[in-house]
């Protein structure tokens, strides 16, 4: 169907009357966030602007109503950019997340808080733990899992001394693509990456870039800014930290699996209030005897409670072949179906730990 020149210049008119309408709402939920933080202060509350079990809330509730043609992610993208903003009116925060920018995590932490958070990149997970615990950033990122490669060890063996909580969790889809200055694939020389990188592209390599070395690296922006210095070099990183570094996409999205999803852990000082969809993570160990994990399993399975993840790791300060197990559970734990079972699961063991109740990813 066509439209006449004078239906376009309507159509115009109804949508600048409408962006009008978006923006006097919009400035007026930022001047209501701005109340909101002055009667705290009139009743001595401590500002806390950033609210996880709210924001999930919101959210939930937005996708839930949205009746398109945008789609639930990008409903929820906007949204985020919306609360970001009004929070940074408030009180603007700071978030590390494990660099260099142009990393995953970086795109994991601004999906999450926003652009109008400030993003503070850290050389290390331990470096990203140290910023949150010295008080240098309000809040953390960092990976803890991928689909295909399975748990970032580092990250859950610095729970063991760390007195840090989670309060949220990110998933971001995952693609790679293949960076370089190099005049087609014959010429590539050497691939830079993440190991995670390299291990998530292992037979689109071996199919493509057969006689390529593969040089791991501290991370895939990393990679991309050493494939922008060598001209027969190339990246697996993102098209983010490809463009930061100036260096061209030769292919899109070679990741082996096209589900690829890395979920990374939002750090801070308290577990927010339960918001009706939430996840809770435990570590916990006790003497290594017979019939040990079923002991401590066994009163989740008796309450039907689900169990979406458990990972084993080495107790370093106990004795040799000790373990102690990193568990996720559907719920929150304040709720009344989950009080119980955890209690048990504290008295059966000799190490038991809730490290944060948060709201499931969105």
């Amino acid at each position: 169907m066509s439209v006449d020149n004078d239906d376009l210049v309507a159509l115009r008119q109804r949508i600048d009357g409408i962006d009008d309408q978006i923006l006097e709402l919009v400035s007026e939920r930022a001047r209501l966030a701005e109340e909101v933080a002055r009667a705290k202060a009139r009743r001595g509350e401590a500002l806390k602007v950033y609210r996880p079990e709210r924001e999930a809330e919101i959210l939930r509730r937005l996708v839930e109503r949205n009746r398109g043609p945008l789609t639930r992610e990008q409903v929820t993208v906007l949204f985020r950019e919306v609360m970001s903003a009004c929070r940074a009116l408030q009180q603007p925060l700071t978030v590390a997340f494990l660099g260099p920018q142009g990393t995953f995590t970086e795109e994991a932490a601004s999906k999450h808080f926003g652009h109008d958070a400030g993003m503070s990149p850290q050389a290390t997970i331990g470096g990203v733990f140290r910023e949150v615990e010295s008080g240098a950033a309000h809040y953390g990122v960092v990976p803890v899992e991928n689909s295909s490669e399975g748990v970032v060890s580092h990250t859950l063996d610095r729970f063991l001394d760390s007195e840090l909580a989670i309060v949220g969790e990110v998933e971001l889809r995952i693609h790679h693509a293949l960076a370089s200055h190099a005049g087609g694939l014959t010429s590539v020389e050497r691939v830079y990456s993440h190991q995670q990188g390299l291990s998530q592209c292992r037979a689109w390599l071996e199919t493509h870039l057969p006689q390529a070395e593969r040089h791991p690296v501290s991370s895939t922006a990393e990679a991309a800014r050493l494939a922008a210095l060598e001209p027969n070099a190339a990246a697996i990183a993102s098209e983010a930290a490809a463009e930061r570094y100036g260096v061209p996409l030769l292919q899109e999205r070679i990741e082996d699996y096209h589900g690829n999803t890395t979920r990374f852990l939002v750090l801070g000082y308290q577990s927010p209030p339960p918001s009706g969809h939430d996840k809770t993570s435990l570590v916990v160990s006790s003497a290594n005897r017979s019939g040990l994990l079923f002991q401590l399993l066994e009163p989740l399975a008796r309450n039907g409670i689900d169990m979406t993840r458990i990972e084993s790791r080495p107790a370093r300060q106990q004795g040799v072949w000790e373990y102690v197990f990193f568990i996720d559970i559907l719920g929150h734990a304040e709720d009344e179906h989950l009080r119980g079972p955890l209690e048990e699961m504290r008295q059966r063991a000799s190490l038991f730990r809730v490290l944060g109740s948060y709201p499931r990813a969105i």
